[in-house]
């Protein structure tokens, strides 16, 4: 399949972009040779090749969720600039 100049205008007028015709030029000359390329990878033999959705192994770095003690609310408190009760003051920010 071919990458025309009317296709990558017609893309583009889906698109709502306005292209140069310089931009019209470049841009279907990239596709052509994206898919070139793509082309050229499905020439490669993957028969012995499992599918995978990461080159590497991953393994998670997360640590269990587990509930534990939290800090009381006056403690949490205790370099509050401003308290309201067991809340942070905050300065108004809607008039």
């Amino acid at each position: 399949m071919g990458i025309t100049k009317d296709t990558v205008k017609y893309v583009a007028h889906l698109a709502r972009i306005d292209l140069k015709p310089k931009e019209l030029e470049k841009l279907s000359h990239q596709l052509r040779d994206i898919l070139k390329f793509i082309d050229k990878l499905k020439e490669a033999d993957v028969k012995e090749v499992q599918p995978t959705s990461h080159i590497l192994p991953l393994k998670n770095v997360f640590r269990e969720d587990a509930a534990r003690k939290s800090l009381s609310s006056g403690k949490a408190l205790e370099n509050a600039p401003r308290k309201e009760g067991n809340f942070f003051g905050v300065p108004k920010v809607i008039e």
